[in-house]
């Protein structure tokens, strides 16, 4: 059954102050046009300061919350919980305007945000939603921080979370979103943002948290509470004089008391929602986490962002082999050679202008071995550099939308050298590393592998034009 894209009715607002900036802020939701996704726009600056969000515009400054910039420089942080409310209730196009460069914080959740946007209506627009499906496990993993979170397939969208702080204030959570529709509302949207105090001090240090208080975040009591502590926390946080922070038998600070038993980890999954958002489109898979933060699961969400793009590309030019990203056939859409001149069989791997790699099968039956040393066939040296050379033409052609009307001419060679002899049965994997590309002329470096030893590497430059 199709599904169809959906935005909001009409506008909605809402006012606080940021949770880590401090500043007040107004935020209000617009309704968006399909296929347009979810765009910040800085009132403050301008109706032009515009924030698609996307993974490619997050700037890798992922210190409890997500920041995103464009490339004119401006910038949102701590989008998550946004973004989160509109992941829970499948919003697919919505603009975010905001007077400042921070969201408020409200109470510390997403639940503000998706009540907003409820009261605002969810209409249904004239687009039909394309999800990607995960066909393979993805993951990423960080060996340092016991980090864990991959995604696999599964014909829906479920997110499985576990903490695991070492911590007896804490413990370890774990918990399972298993319904977008059934659950997140009432049993993820409330769950609010928490750190320990064993933090705070630091947070502040590094101009965070100046928005923060008991209200809008859990802080979790891990350390002796001491009167020089409670003096710190109240001419820091503006807690008034007559608050307790410290409520014998309560594990929070203020004796807050929890709205679900295990509710930091069921606010990571909120983050975790927020941070999948910025894949720019909907996905099925299931996700499973552990330990996970900011800047892990933007890690994720470019590897499955990197697949996509993989096997859309497959699809364009296939068909393809499972083990591989495109076959001969599909190269030949791309490339302009033809037997006998075609020296890659298929494209293993690439990184959209960045790396390619490709493989060749080199057998007996090789027309140059019929004049190449015929009685000890060797494959000629030129021939892995034009392998390395088609590799790297492939590379550049993927940049561009219409790859069939241009063609790549190469320009000079480098530091050529040959290592080790090619002969009949080797399968020769050719690597190519993308170094400078501007106004069509491009540098790259290539390296030709038989069985992981380099047999032929050099510098190439190169120059596409219209064919």
């Amino acid at each position: 059954m199709k599904k169809y894209q959906s935005t909001i009715a009409r506008e909605a607002s809402l006012e606080g102050v940021g949770l880590h900036t401090g500043k007040p802020v107004r935020l209000t939701f617009k309704p968006a046009p399909p296929n347009t996704w979810a765009v910040f726009v800085r009132e403050d600056i301008g109706p032009e300061a515009r924030i698609l969000a996307s993974v490619d515009n997050a700037t890798g400054e992922h210190v409890r919350g997500t920041t995103l910039a464009n490339a004119q420089g401006h910038r949102v942080t701590t989008v998550e919980h946004v973004l989160a409310a509109c992941a829970g209730l499948q919003i697919d196009n919505i603009e975010i305007w905001l007077s400042a460069d921070e969201p408020p914080v409200l109470d510390g959740s997403a639940q503000p945000f998706a009540e907003a946007l409820l009261e605002a209506g969810i209409v249904q627009q004239d687009a039909e939603r394309r999800y990607f499906v995960v066909e393979e496990v993805i993951q990423y993993n960080n060996i340092s921080r016991a980090t864990d979170i991959h995604i696999v397939p599964f014909d829906g969208y479920r997110v499985t979370f576990m903490v695991d702080y070492h911590n007896p204030a804490l413990g370890t959570q774990y918990t399972t979103l298993v319904d977008l529709e059934e659950e997140f509302l009432d049993e993820f949207s409330p769950a609010r943002t928490f750190c320990f105090l064993s933090e705070v001090e630091d947070l502040l240090k590094l101009g965070l948290i100046k928005g923060g208080n008991p209200e809008n975040a859990l802080v979790i009591i891990d350390k002796e509470f001491t009167p020089e502590i409670e003096d710190f926390l109240k001419t820091n946080f503006r807690i008034g004089p007559n608050t307790a922070l410290f409520v014998e038998g309560n594990p929070l600070l203020a004796g807050i008391e929890q709205r679900f038993y295990n509710e930091p980890v069921r606010h990571k999954v909120l983050d975790l929602l927020g941070d999948m958002h910025l894949l720019g489109f909907p996905l099925k898979g299931f996700v499973i986490g552990a330990r996970s933060g900011h800047s892990a699961n933007i890690e994720l969400v470019k590897l499955i962002k990197k697949q996509k793009e993989k096997l859309e590309l497959a699809g364009q030019y296939g068909p393809t082999k499972k083990r591989a990203i495109l076959d001969a056939s599909g190269i030949m859409r791309i490339l302009p050679h033809r037997y006998p001149f075609l020296m890659v069989d298929e494209v293993v791997d690439f990184e959209k202008g960045k790396w390619a790699i490709s493989r060749k099968n080199v057998t007996a039956n090789e027309f140059y071995f019929q004049g190449h040393f015929p009685g000890h066939p060797i494959m000629p040296g030129v021939l892995l550099i034009e392998g390395i050379a088609q590799t790297g033409a492939f590379l550049l052609m993927d940049a561009f939308d219409d790859p069939e009307e241009h063609v790549t001419y190469f320009l000079g060679l480098d530091k050529v050298r040959f290592r080790k002899a090619v002969t009949p049965g080797d399968t020769v994997t050719y690597r190519v590393d993308m170094k400078n590309f501007k106004r069509g002329l491009c540098k790259f470096e290539g390296k030709a592998f038989v069985d992981g030893e380099v047999v032929c590497e050099g510098e190439f430059m190169a120059m596409v034009v219209q064919r």
